[in-house]
């Protein structure tokens, strides 16, 4: 400015050459990190976008702590797995900038709810995209269990099959269906959800007869819901109604557990309560491991209180080794938790988590 108060030449260049500079500065994008690999059909999705930057974690196996540590501060949002813990530390470490979390998943255990809420962040999962493929599987899970398929399968594949010696009760299990002898079949479930409505809509086909459930206690009756169901599947089912766990566990045939995790249901299906289960009974868990107690069921096999259990999750996966208890029960069926995947539900899965 000069002497005289107006403003000097020199003065205009200066601002002027600020502001060509300026606008040519793009903005800061917003941050995503991904914690895996989405796949060739969902990536491009993310990748083509030019409002966002995307942060890939490279490998293809379960982030690194560290990596998604040092990577997601000044992160806008991250989409990540159940493997991925969201607590204090993550937030953090991602700073005052992110606004979004979104898990590939049914559930969110792996997630401090309280937390997120107080942080006033936005959380997605994809609790829909797979309740057909896992009602599919806990029916598969029933049927292996039942038919002894992981003890027949042992006998084939460790070539003791020459040597088996055949009898008309060789092998023989629990008919999940009805009979002219067995006109009733009840099926029971821990959780009555989607995925558990979705399984009672398939084990119908098998002729069950009718249908119990125990939810959480401090919910409200869903009596219309229930009578809607039973109307839709009359006159196949005939009664469908909400008991205690005790109730669950004696008059089912086959129990489902397709509750979510957490304290308020680790080791709901406990000694006493597989006790009071059918000796014909079966045991499926398709819910999450921590409902039942490992080391119960390992006993109740042995000593056969229930005829089987098929698993696809158990408490404290991946950590399984030959010498767990559960793998010695040659009643079992455990396959790990990933079969329920199928192409079409993991695009869905990965194309439904919010961004």
């Amino acid at each position: 400015m000069s002497s005289d108060g107006s403003i000097s030449s020199r003065t205009v260049q200066a601002q002027t050459r600020l502001t060509t500079i300026s606008s040519h500065i793009s903005p800061k994008k917003p941050k995503v990190v991904v914690c895996r690999d989405l796949g060739p059909d969902v990536m491009p999705i993310l990748t083509k976008r030019q409002d966002i930057e995307v942060v890939l974690w490279p490998e293809d196996r379960a982030c690194d702590r560290d990596w998604l540590l040092k990577n997601i501060a000044g992160a806008t949002g991250v989409l990540l797995m159940i493997t991925e813990k969201v607590n204090q530390e993550l937030l953090d470490a991602a700073g005052p900038s992110l606004r979004v979390i979104s898990t590939m998943s049914v559930g969110y255990e792996h997630v401090d709810l309280p937390l997120v809420a107080q942080q006033n962040l936005r959380l997605g999962y994809t609790p829909d995209v797979l309740t057909d493929a896992v009602a599919d599987l806990s029916i598969m899970l029933a049927l292996m269990a039942g038919r002894n398929v992981n003890e027949t399968m042992a006998i084939a594949r460790e070539g003791r099959w020459p040597q088996f010696t055949w009898s008309p009760f060789a092998l023989c299990g629990p008919q999940f269906s009805t009979t002219s002898q067995y006109p009733k079949r009840t099926i029971g479930f821990l959780g009555f959800g989607r995925i558990a409505q979705a399984t009672l809509s398939r084990a119908l086909a098998f002729g069950v007869t009718d249908c119990i459930y125990y939810s959480n206690p401090s919910s409200l009756p869903k009596l219309e819901r229930d009578v809607a169901i039973l109307k839709q599947h009359q006159p196949q089912l005939k009664s469908l109604r909400a008991v205690d766990l005790d109730t669950l566990a004696s008059e089912s045939d086959v129990v489902f557990v397709l509750a979510p995790g957490g304290e308020k249901t680790k080791h709901l299906v406990n000694e006493d309560f597989l006790k009071k289960m059918k000796k014909h009974g079966v045991l499926v868990n398709t819910g999450r491991g921590t409902v039942v107690d490992s080391d119960a069921l390992a006993k109740a096999l042995r000593e056969q209180w229930l005829w089987g259990a098929g698993l696809d999750v158990v408490e404290g996966e991946p950590n399984l080794y030959q010498d767990h208890p559960l793998l010695k029960e040659p009643r079992q069926v455990i396959i790990i938790v990933v079969l329920h995947r199928v192409h079409q539900y993991l695009d869905a899965d990965a194309t439904s988590c919010p961004t």
